[in-house]
């Protein structure tokens, strides 16, 4: 593990705060806020100020997703990347009926349960794709990434910072 955190210092992270790197890992999609809490961790950032950083991070491409995916979508679609959105729109697909079967709360759940292929970016997309709510989706939304959050500190901070200390 001390391997990847002396890379990482000695190459990008000689440009940029390693606060500004866990955010920006926190943005990244499958990655986001539960792999930014890990990253914070290893670089020795104060628990609250790496869960701001991770939350920070983890809600800014919300928004966008919401908003303009389907647009995104189109546009991919029309140059030559159909096969792409065809396989994230099944991918929402495949998880709708998990978050349709406990509405608000399934969301909530679906974004905040740290497993592979959920989170904040598939939440959103699933969101926006099958015209949820706006208002409520994105509280939802919110939800999961503070119980993602609580759960990753957890483990980031007091069961990883065991191992590692």
């Amino acid at each position: 593990m001390n391997t990847i955190i002396n890379w990482f210092m000695n190459t990008i992270g000689q440009y940029i705060s390693a606060e500004l790197s866990v955010f920006l890992v926190s943005m990244i999609p499958l990655v986001e806020e539960r792999g930014g809490l890990i990253v914070a961790r290893l670089l020795g950032i104060p628990m609250w100020r790496g869960i701001a950083c991770c939350v920070a991070g983890n809600i800014l491409p919300i928004p966008f997703i919401l908003f303009f995916i389907k647009k995104i979508f189109h546009w991919m679609s029309a140059h030559h990347m159909s096969g792409i959105v065809a396989k994230m729109e099944e991918k929402a697909a495949k998880n709708k009926p998990k978050i349709d079967r406990y509405g608000f709360w399934g969301l909530a759940l679906f974004v905040g349960i740290p497993l592979p292929g959920t989170g904040a970016w598939t939440g959103s997309l699933v969101a926006a794709l099958f015209d949820m709510d706006l208002k409520k989706a994105s509280l939802s939304i919110l939800i999961g990434i503070a119980l993602a959050a609580f759960i990753m500190t957890v483990f980031s901070y007091q069961l990883l910072g065991a191992v590692i200390s």
